[in-house]
């Protein structure tokens, strides 16, 4: 696919997606999220982590009001299950660890779509924000699962009644995303994070990733019998091996992933 809305690029086993419309702070149109969904599962494929962010001085504002399709197209219902559902899932269920790097406002479906990721690392500028209330909505592409996970309940439900920004740091302090670091320095912090993941056992990450997620549906006997099954297919792995080695003689483990 040639890609107009958007940017891909794989270095050091990481690859990146740059959201690219810097005009309208990289809204999400039809176009758009086909767009994403194409590269997120090609990213899937060939890449030990998936990176996304944004170009311009936002992360993305969710979607795009000014879209010709979007505003005469009032099945939002059909919208939701066709087209965001589907982008969702793939950045969820992607084989391999995910950042959202949230370089600026993150806006109502663009809060969520970087909330759907593993981990999220914000410039201390960037912002969160569950828009939808003020057009008369609810929070969707997730944000009513996300939130009260992330954050709890009570901050998820004054978040999505108030339609106030969160910044940065206090999404850190409440759980919401995994951190909050200063904007001078940024592209390179969030860019060391991804080597450190993309250099590490990948599938072991898969697993922490389903272990983790099942958690919240298992009783404690499912999810200590979920640990075991996981826990036996990681020591069949050649990273096992390696570490274990490497431990022993105090070098730095060479993993070679999934």
């Amino acid at each position: 696919m040639q890609y107009q809305t958007i940017g891909l690029g794989i270095r050091d086993g990481i690859s990146t997606i740059t959201f690219r419309r810097p005009e309208v702070m990289n809204a999400l149109n039809a176009q758009m999220r086909a767009e994403l969904l194409h590269a997120v599962k090609a990213a899937g494929q060939g890449a030990r982590v998936l990176v996304m962010t944004g170009k311009g001085r936002a992360f993305c504002s969710g979607q795009d009001l000014g879209d010709r399709t979007a505003v005469s197209d009032i099945d939002l219902e059909r919208t939701l299950r066709e087209e965001y559902e589907p982008l969702l899932r793939a950045i969820y269920d992607c084989p391999i660890p995910t950042i959202a790097a949230v370089n600026g406002a993150a806006a109502g479906a663009g809060a969520n779509l970087a909330l759907a990721a593993d981990v999220v690392i914000a410039a201390e500028s960037a912002s969160f924000i569950q828009a939808f209330t003020r057009i008369g909505l609810i929070p969707d592409a997730g944000g009513t699962y996300w939130l009260p996970r992330q954050m709890g309940f009570a901050r998820a439900m004054g978040a999505a009644l108030f339609a106030e920004p969160i910044g940065a740091r206090q999404a850190a302090d409440w759980g919401m995303i995994w951190e909050a670091v200063p904007d001078e320095g940024f592209a390179d912090h969030w860019y060391a994070r991804a080597v450190h993941l993309a250099q590490g056992p990948t599938a072991a990450y898969a697993r922490v990733k389903e272990a983790l997620r099942g958690s919240f549906a298992n009783t404690l006997e499912d999810q200590l019998n979920l640990e075991a099954k996981l826990q036996g297919e990681c020591g069949e792995t050649r990273d096992f091996k390696e570490g274990v080695v490497a431990f022993l003689e105090k070098r730095a483990a060479d993993f070679e992933g999934r």
